[in-house]
């Protein structure tokens, strides 16, 4: 979990100079069918726990380790740069339901039930 902590952050300060100039009208990962996509890494266990959650509740969804997609990791950081969540501290899961942005910062019981 510390390893994927540092990673991301120093692929933030890495990819900040082209996140900022990108295109602000497409995405570079886009889902088939999905209508929720969660954005983590295999190393964190509340990324394995929510995408077990999702499973057994039959939602269907798109994950992305960002420890292995820098495109997702671009992805994820407009998204919420765009819904105003500051990337410091941040708590990943990061879930994109439905356009609705919001990250693992909350009781984590209470951050699944927001999942249905």
């Amino acid at each position: 979990m510390k390893k994927s902590v540092t990673l991301l952050l120093f692929l933030m300060l890495f990819v900040s100079n082209d996140l900022w100039s990108q295109d602000q009208t497409k995405t570079t990962t886009k889902p088939l069918k999905a209508l929720t996509i969660v954005y983590g890494s295999d190393e964190c266990h509340h990324c394995t726990d929510t995408k077990k959650y999702l499973k057994e509740n039959n939602i269907e969804f798109v994950f992305y380790d960002i420890d292995k997609n820098q495109e997702a990791l671009k992805e994820m950081l407009f998204k919420l740069k765009n819904a105003n969540i500051s990337a410091n501290n941040l708590s990943i899961p990061v879930i994109d339901k439905q356009g609705v942005i919001f990250t693992n910062n909350i009781p984590f019981e209470e951050f699944l039930q927001k999942l249905n």
